[in-house]
């Protein structure tokens, strides 16, 4: 069987989940499969079976949107002698519409998030926004399968897209490799540690993610202005959206460091090794999102060993079990896709009160945090979801 990957992100090109699943299920289903990767941001060197495309030079200054329809339209006249195409986010979905209708093969979505759940994507876009949702919509509606990463996923997606026959939306989770997760040596910890400023005698929350509203920034600095004085914040933070929400995370940000000592902003993308490092340094990890189809970075804190505190929205609760490997902070949403909470000052300080009970007591956070790495081990193994994502394939070519 020969498999198709169609994505933006590919190494060394990753900013999101998505990117991550990608990886790693390439590199799983290479011992089951022909696996050829398709992906974006130009050649690709030293790896057999993936080609990068570049923009298409006459599309340069062209709204972003129309620059990646001139990219999938290049991967869609490539991707002749697949047996199945599999299409990971907007970017590149109308890829494998186009080259399935093309070569008259499969083609299977996997939602990592969806166009109508994220109309803040406007002021990133512009009226390409238009042309992103246009491109999933129709991309969802012809495929033959569409994987949700979430059973919430699976519910956004039907209620975004009531065409769809509820039979060809499948659930298969985001997975996490344990092997590339999990705490340093306890002399890289401490390396990494102070080169970032990082006091080790002090109480510590992490966050790691995007500045995108989808992630929930602002609420956590808000949150954080209530939380012991003693309470370290890490906020491994960069690749905004916008820079309207650049300026509105970089303005709060600076009014915490005004009265909060141990404040720490990490903008650069960092290499795994010291992530982790970070990540073991801390007591809690903190996902404050609004909007999160699952959330990897919430497995890759538990393989660490971390307790998560984190928005009880999407496939969130899939993830974390509420008191068992971290806290589940409720939250009232807007359902006009934004997310917004109905009552933001209600969950700030919801959020801040979770934290600090969980900084509070560092027995029950590092037992919460052992739970959680458990867990990640038991039920998102990236093995068990590349043998599901198999099943998926079997089904759309019997």
């Amino acid at each position: 069987m020969r498999v198709d990957l169609l994505t933006r992100e590919y190494p060394p090109h990753v900013y999101g989940g998505a990117g991550v699943h990608v990886t790693e299920l390439a590199r799983v289903l290479r011992a089951h499969a022909d696996v050829r990767v398709r992906c974006f941001d130009g050649p690709r060197d030293g790896e057999e079976g993936v080609t990068g495309y570049s923009e298409p030079a006459g599309l340069s200054g062209a709204n972003a949107a129309l620059r990646t329809l001139g990219v999938d339209l290049e991967i869609a006249a490539d991707v002749a002698g697949a047996d199945v195409l599999h299409s990971h986010t907007w970017y590149a979905n109308m890829a494998g519409h186009l080259g399935g209708l093309l070569h008259d093969v499969p083609h299977i979505v996997s939602a990592h998030s969806l166009e109508p759940l994220r109309p803040w994507k406007a002021e990133q876009l512009g009226g390409g926004y238009a042309i992103s949702s246009w491109a999933e919509k129709t991309a969802y509606e012809g495929a033959a399968r569409v994987i949700a990463v979430s059973a919430g996923m699976r519910e956004d997606i039907l209620r975004s897209y009531p065409s769809l026959d509820p039979d060809d939306v499948v659930v298969v989770h985001n997975g996490i490799d344990l092997t590339g997760w999990q705490r340093p040596d306890e002399e890289v910890v401490e390396r990494v540690a102070q080169r970032f400023g990082v006091d080790r005698s002090r109480p510590t929350v992490i966050f790691v993610g995007r500045i995108t509203r989808q992630k929930g920034l602002p609420y956590l600095l808000r949150a954080v202005e209530q939380l012991p004085p003693d309470v370290q914040l890490i906020m491994c933070a960069g690749a905004p959206d916008t820079p309207e929400i650049a300026e509105e995370v970089s303005t709060a940000f600076l009014g915490l460091r005004e009265h909060r000592t141990g404040v720490i902003w990490i903008e650069e993308m960092l290499p795994r090794e010291q992530l982790t490092a970070l990540l073991a340094a801390s007591t809690a990890f903190v996902c404050p999102s609004v909007y999160e189809p699952l959330g990897i970075v919430n497995l890759e804190a538990m393989a660490v060993g971390l307790p998560v505190v984190a928005s009880a929205t999407g496939g969130i609760p899939e993830v974390v079990v509420d008191g068992v490997t971290g806290t589940l902070v409720p939250v009232e949403q807007l359902t006009d896709g934004t997310g917004t909470p109905v009552h933001p000052e209600t969950y700030v300080s919801d959020l801040a009160a979770a934290l600090t009970a969980m900084v509070a007591d560092p027995e029950r956070a590092q037992r919460l945090g052992q739970a959680g790495r458990q867990r990640a081990a038991d039920h998102f193994s990236w093995e068990s979801i590349a043998e599901r994502t198999l099943e998926v394939y079997r089904g759309v070519l019997s």
